[in-house]
């Protein structure tokens, strides 16, 4: 392997912790506020035709898969769950066009949906706890 191959090869891996990481902090964080401001977020979920008692299955999605993809645990399986869960907040929410705001957030969601379609694909990486027992010479990137 010869040295240009050798460190792009290093900084491949250690931007998926990064990119992990930036990833999940908007769950994080939206998930943290919404248990602050509980009452507004399900009146608001109400107000659009969505029921209030969806919320805590949101904010334990949020928060948990958000966690799960900070460290590096059950990866695949927050991805696809925030990725499914971007994808219906996007339609179910952001449809209004005709409000610029409403526009940026449902491409906003349809984007970081994509993100999380590409940490599904291509897993945790190689600083996660899902590849912890995995020597070098066993890691084959692809996890």
């Amino acid at each position: 392997m010869n040295k240009v191959s050798k460190y792009y090869s290093f900084f491949e891996e250690v931007s998926k912790p990064l990119g992990r990481l930036l990833v999940a902090q908007v769950f994080f964080i939206l998930g943290y506020r919404k248990v602050l401001n509980y009452d507004a977020t399900a009146g608001w979920m109400e107000s659009m035709g969505i029921s209030g008692s969806l919320l805590p299955l949101v904010i334990i999605v949020e928060l948990f898969c958000s966690l799960g993809l900070i460290i590096g645990w059950k990866t695949r399986i927050c991805a696809i769950l925030l990725s499914g869960y971007c994808f219906l907040t996007a339609v179910l929410f952001h449809m209004e066009f005709s409000d610029p705001m409403q526009q940026i957030s449902f491409m906003k969601n349809i984007a970081l949906s994509g993100a999380l379609l590409y940490i599904f694909a291509n897993g945790a990486g190689k600083f996660s706890l899902d590849n912890r027992n995995v020597s070098a010479e066993e890691y084959d990137g692809k996890g």
